[in-house]
């Protein structure tokens, strides 16, 4: 997508769902953060298919103040998705992420540049104290320290929607499905420096949280498919041929013993249910061998372009 206008210092991300409510308060707070700081700006809200006046607040800021963006998708695609169409619209050198919900603080956003400043790429908050529902508190908690333990990224706190990003780390960025929850993750593969700060956590105060317990299996999910598209993306025979060589050398292994073994006493009456182990992982062997070798024909690097279709309107930007 073409950018138009003038490159600004801060872009702030906003993805919004149902969340009218919350929105007079949060540009009050944002207005009253950015602007001390002298610094170019711009909001870009997206509605990701809201059913109440999300986005028609969205507009109504954006015709008050030019600094006010919004865009608003044609349904409920999911965060990852709402976030790729605001990074894309995004021009400033510093990208920033929030939840509309008013439980991130705008005061903090000094903090985080002083931390990019240190010559860190990405900066991710850290919610040590949370004001949710002590099941979601715990879950949250568990969740992280799988994250952490698999992908090796020392953080606290993936779900933190409050972050920090240079330019150049958004927009390097495939984001769809639930990939938001592992920016970090994606950013760290591909050498981008990471750094935590500790945040504020509000109550929330109108409306309420559309994340269940589904999110975290979904999320391990999407954890594996991110571990191997970073890590195997470009040689998937590295990954399943290594798993038939294995399979397949062990039922070779066994199948060699009881040809030995037949040769040597005749018989290998009573190790028949060894044979059809060993004959079944060779098969298995053969069958990831050659997985891998058309993986490799079906390597792509056109990843799903979803939040760029299911964009209907945008206000603010200067096209329309």
């Amino acid at each position: 997508m073409e950018r138009k206008g003038a490159k600004l210092d801060i872009s702030i991300v906003i993805p919004a769902h149902n969340e009218e409510e919350n929105l007079d308060q949060l540009r009050a707070n944002l207005v009253s953060s950015l602007e001390p700081l002298n610094k170019s700006f711009e909001v870009i809200f997206i509605d990701d298919g809201s059913s109440d006046s999300t986005y028609a607040k969205m507009a109504k800021f954006s015709r008050e103040d030019p600094r006010f963006k919004g865009i608003r998708m044609r349904k409920n695609v999911g965060k990852a998705s709402a976030l790729a169409a605001g990074f894309d619209a995004a021009t400033g050198d510093i990208v920033f992420t929030m939840d509309a919900d008013n439980q991130d603080d705008p005061s903090e956003i000094p903090r985080f540049l002083e931390k990019l400043e240190e010559g860190h790429d990405l900066v991710s908050g850290w919610k040590r104290t949370r004001h949710d529902p002590s099941q979601r508190v715990i879950a949250s908690r568990i969740f992280n320290g799988a994250i952490r333990f698999i992908s090796r990224v020392p953080l606290h706190d993936f779900n933190c929607g409050f972050k920090a990003y240079r330019a150049e780390v958004v927009k390097s960025l495939t984001l769809y499905g639930e990939w938001h929850r592992f920016i970090p993750v994606l950013a760290a593969h591909q050498g981008y420096r990471i750094a935590e700060i500790e945040v504020q956590h509000h109550p929330r105060v109108h409306g309420k949280s559309r994340y269940g317990w589904e999110r975290y299996f979904r999320g391990f999910v999407d954890l594996l498919t991110i571990l191997f598209l970073s890590q195997y993306s470009e040689r998937p025979a590295h990954l399943f041929s290594g798993i038939g060589f294995v399979l397949g050398g062990l039922g070779f292994v066994i199948s060699l013993y009881l040809s030995i073994l037949h040769f040597a006493q005749g018989t290998i009456s009573g190790k028949y249910p060894m044979l059809s182990l060993g004959v079944l992982l060779m098969i298995l062997g053969a069958q990831f061998f050659f997985t891998g070798l058309i993986a490799e024909l079906f390597v792509s690097r056109n990843p799903p372009q979803r939040h760029r279709t299911a964009v209907s309107e945008r206000v603010g930007f200067g096209e329309e």
